[in-house]
């Protein structure tokens, strides 16, 4: 970094620092690469903290699905308090008490195992197998697309910042060129217009920073809190990462790269979810097989008159075969419901895979305006920079006016913006090529 960068830096650093001291709180100063602000977007996201819950869900809920694969176990325990019994004539005219044995309790124990139900159980892992591969593409997706939007945030923090010294390094040329109007006006060089246009630029000059510096703050905002740093932080961005080599291939690679991108194959797994529940949704047309076993203790014994007050302990093993017959008549209407959604999710597939082209194109041919433009504005900046250097030799000479001079500075501040905006603008093309097609 270069003496002039480095001022610039020191500049931008002190002005951040006063700003948190004038709301009372210490600053934390902090600069990031490029892959440090896509660790802390993984790390600390709010969104993607989101997303990750999603997967967790999506985990536990295949664990869930497995355990339609095991038996179903009940044990049961029951008390009770048992009333005298009446008997009564068939015209209820006589009635007789009979005593029966107060106290009763039953212990049972039940199980039974589904056995097969058109592969009912497996389809519906299956099910939520492909739901926890959604949950991870998705996660990916949003990943790629926070990861883009925190660079924007950084590289358009980094614009301001570097528009801010801009101005600052303006304004102390402006400031010199007021002390020099000064000095020919006392000496009858030139008129008091001459001063009161360096006044009135220095004042447009000034309120421009201080819309500069309040932007500064507001972006810096957004950015911490997408990476989850504490609050008192100020993003310092530096020119070290205008300096990266970055290199694209050709566009057919990107192209071609398409069938991997997340959410394509998030399209695809949907598909194939839509057919699961299709499977699911004909089982229910499928008879039920499911074994069973029990056993039962019960005390007193009141099928015999009078009660006898012993256990009586009996059990039981079986198959249970069962079949809906109102499925034959309801079911075909939801696999019909089943087909449309099928159809729509292969159509949305296909609309996201052709949209993505659509997106990679025209982030390939961005990335190489970028660049295009940045050779004619570094040329522009290059002679702005000229003719600047010659209309202030002129301007010190008397050999120019200050109208001269001052459309020479204005000249001189827009192409070099102009021109740092250009390789920021370089950056952020790479990387949105890299997020549209998948590689982020």
């Amino acid at each position: 970094m270069n003496s002039k960068s480095e001022y610039c830096l020191l500049l931008t650093a002190c002005l951040l620092i006063y700003t948190t001291l004038v709301h009372g709180q210490d600053p934390i100063l902090k600069t990031l690469s490029v892959n440090e602000l896509f660790s802390l977007v993984i790390e600390n996201n709010p969104s993607l903290s989101v997303s990750k819950a999603n997967i967790n869900i999506a985990k536990q809920q295949v664990v869930v699905a497995k355990n339609d694969r095991l038996p179903d176990f009940n044990i049961s325990v029951n008390a009770m308090y048992i009333g005298d019994v009446t008997l009564l004539d068939p015209d209820f005219s006589n009635s007789t008490n009979v005593d029966m044995p107060h106290f009763g309790n039953i212990f049972s124990v039940e199980a039974s195992q589904l056995i097969w139900k058109g592969s009912i159980v497996n389809n519906s892992i299956q099910a939520k197998s492909l739901q926890k591969e959604i949950a991870e593409l998705n996660y990916l997706s949003n990943e790629q697309n926070i990861k883009l939007l925190a660079l924007g945030y950084y590289l358009d923090l980094y614009k301001l910042q570097n528009q801010a010294d801009v101005y600052r390094l303006n304004i102390e040329l402006a400031e010199q060129r007021l002390k020099n109007s000064n000095r020919f006006y006392k000496e009858g060089m030139v008129t008091r217009n001459n001063v009161i246009r360096s006044e009135l630029q220095i004042s447009n000059l000034t309120l421009t920073l201080q819309v500069v510096t309040n932007n500064i703050q507001i972006l810096n905002k957004q950015l911490i809190v997408s990476l989850g740093l504490p609050e008192t932080t100020q993003i310092i961005a530096y020119e070290t990462m205008l300096n990266e080599n970055l290199k694209i291939s050709i566009l057919e690679d990107y192209q071609n790269n398409i069938t991997n991108h997340p959410t394509v194959v998030s399209t695809k797994k949907a598909v194939e979810l839509y057919g699961i529940s299709q499977k699911i949704t004909k089982a229910e047309q499928m008879p039920a097989l499911v074994a069973f076993a029990g056993n039962t203790m019960q005390r007193p014994i009141i099928t015999t008159t009078p009660a006898i007050d012993l256990y009586s302990n009996s059990w039981n093993v079986g198959l249970s075969l069962n079949f809906d017959i109102g499925s034959l008549y309801k079911t075909h209407k939801k696999i019909r419901l089943n087909n449309y959604e099928i159809e729509k999710a292969k159509a949305q597939a296909n609309e996201v895979k052709q949209m993505i082209g659509v997106a990679v194109n025209a982030a390939y041919i961005k990335y190489n305006e970028a660049v295009s433009q940045n050779i004619t504005l570094k040329k522009n900046k290059d002679l702005a920079t000229e003719n600047y250097r010659i209309t202030e030799s002129k301007y010190n000479n008397q050999l120019a006016i200050l109208l001269d001079m001052i459309d020479a500075s204005n000249t001189k501040l827009s192409t070099e913006l102009q021109y740092t905006n250009s390789n920021i603008n370089i950056i952020f093309a790479y990387y949105k090529l890299l997020k549209e097609s998948g590689n982020l």
